[in-house]
């Protein structure tokens, strides 16, 4: 895989991370940024590099800078690994089972 290649996958694979650990669909945050879900589609998948100004604006709906999306070994928050845990609870929030799943894990830590 060429070095352009490997790039543009990685940063995909942040921005999609980073976009999941916020709670956002990729159409709901194609909408935040101004983009069609499908430039978010093919930016995740590293077929595209997202333009400058896309860049920018995808930053700023994570609530980063533009350069933080290249630090591939950023370190999470508190704050934001507690976002992060709530935003997935709230997407199972009416699976009775993955809820106990959860609760049972808590349970053990506490």
């Amino acid at each position: 895989m060429s070095a352009d290649k490997n790039l543009k996958r990685l940063l995909g694979l942040r921005i999609a991370k980073l976009r999941k650990t916020k709670g956002f669909s990729q159409e709901k945050f194609a909408e935040k940024v101004g983009v069609s879900p499908r430039s978010i589609s093919r930016i995740e998948n590293g077929a595209n590099y997202p333009l400058p100004d896309t860049l920018v604006k995808i930053a700023d709906v994570l609530g980063l800078k533009p350069k933080n999306l290249y630090d591939f070994e950023y370190e999470y928050s508190n704050k934001e690994l507690y976002s992060s845990i709530i935003n997935k609870i709230k997407l199972i929030k009416d699976d009775i089972d993955k809820l106990k799943l959860v609760d049972e894990i808590l349970g053990k830590i506490f």
